[in-house]
């Protein structure tokens, strides 16, 4: 019986050329799509998976497979979806993922619906989680490799998107996918891993939204949580909550930002007792299961993506808020970051961080 077919996002990396080579082994009509989300010049870097190398580096990896290969126009809802929020939570004191922005609304929508003017059932790409199926419901599991694991960024997938997705890789480590395209003997085999936000230049951020917005940064004080004035900084973009470096104070101890007050244009700075916080208010909160529960739910949580899970309880407030109380004090609670809970190897949903409470 013939498997379905399935488009495959491919970014000209290892991970997601890999994804496809295993699919098509495995017998499924195989088709490779890139999506061009840059809305202006690209960025040149090898190390950047939205690059014009990166395009041909998946071209050159279709044609090795004998698999058909698009490269799909998804400009402007990145720009709008993505970059805009991008740029609007910086200039609102926030520090946001747009990883996570576009999981949830260009590779799990866009493609999705991509896929469905193509007559195409499934979508799959190199993440490394896993989904599992009991029944007519559909669980978001971690990958197996600790070091590699990108559940995190995957809570925002619901039970329809879940349903329409695969993931080849959620069930092997960074050290087999190198193997297996070696295997395959695929160009980009010994490719080194994207690690920049993929439209942000040598990830300097800061540069990047000045440009975005014509320089409407200002400088503004530098302030304890006393309110006095200790120095001048550069602009409230430049800055993120936890931040030691860059702040230009000499003191005996270390200072490190506390707080962002984007309407004094203010940056409050402190010790480090006061980065910690036991419990946040999240909002755009989303349960997988498509239930929100009842009462309080005990997890585990984390904070950003390199952070470690910590046990915590969840409370909903409705279908969108909830409050989490950490059991142990947690280091730089960020605001537009999100806050992601778990029940052993499964994610539970997550939000984006409102507030430090």
């Amino acid at each position: 019986m013939k498997k379905k077919k399935v488009l495959v996002a491919m970014s000209g990396g290892v991970d997601s050329s890999v994804a496809a080579a295993l699919l098509k082994n495995d017998g499924y009509d195989v088709i490779g799509a890139t999506m061009q989300v840059w809305p202006r010049e690209a960025p040149d870097s090898e190390r950047s998976c939205c690059s014009l190398s990166a395009v041909e580096d998946a071209r050159k990896v279709t044609r090795k497979l004998n698999i058909p290969h698009y490269v799909l126009n998804f400009r402007n809802i990145f720009e709008e979806k993505v970059i805009g929020d991008f740029v609007s939570e910086y200039h609102s004191g926030r520090t946001p993922n747009p990883c996570i922005r576009c999981n949830e609304h260009i590779k799990f929508d866009a493609l999705i619906k991509k896929a469905d003017g193509l007559g195409i059932e499934m979508i799959a790409t190199g993440h490394y989680a896993r989904i599992e199926q009991r029944g007519s419901k559909f669980s978001l599991l971690k990958g197996i490799d600790p070091q590699k694991d990108q559940s995190y960024m995957l809570y925002v997938m619901n039970q329809a998107s879940l349903g329409r997705t695969l993931f080849p890789n959620g069930d092997k480590t960074k050290k087999e996918i190198r193997k297996i395209a070696r295997s395959f003997d695929l160009p980009v085999a010994e490719k080194a891993e994207s690690q920049e936000i993929c439209f942000v230049p040598e990830d300097n951020y800061g540069s990047f939204i000045e440009e975005f917005t014509n320089n409407e940064t200002k400088p503004g004080p530098i302030l304890d949580s006393r309110g006095n004035v200790l120095g001048t900084h550069k602009g409230i973009i430049h800055y993120t909550i936890g931040q030691r470096k860059g702040l230009g104070i000499p003191r005996p101890e270390p200072l490190y930002v506390i707080k962002i007050d984007p309407e004094r244009n203010a940056i409050i700075v402190g010790g480090k007792n006061e980065t910690l916080g036991t419990a946040l208010e999240a909002n755009g909160v989303h349960f997988i299961s498509g239930k929100v529960p009842d009462g309080e739910l005990e997890v585990t949580a984390k904070i950003r993506y390199n952070s470690k899970e910590s046990k915590a309880t969840v409370c909903p407030f409705n279908d969108s808020w909830a409050r989490v109380r950490f059991s142990k004090p947690q280091n730089a609670i960020t605001p537009g970051q999100s806050v992601v809970f778990y029940n052993g190897e499964t994610v539970i949903g997550g939000g984006i961080i409102n507030s430090k409470l």
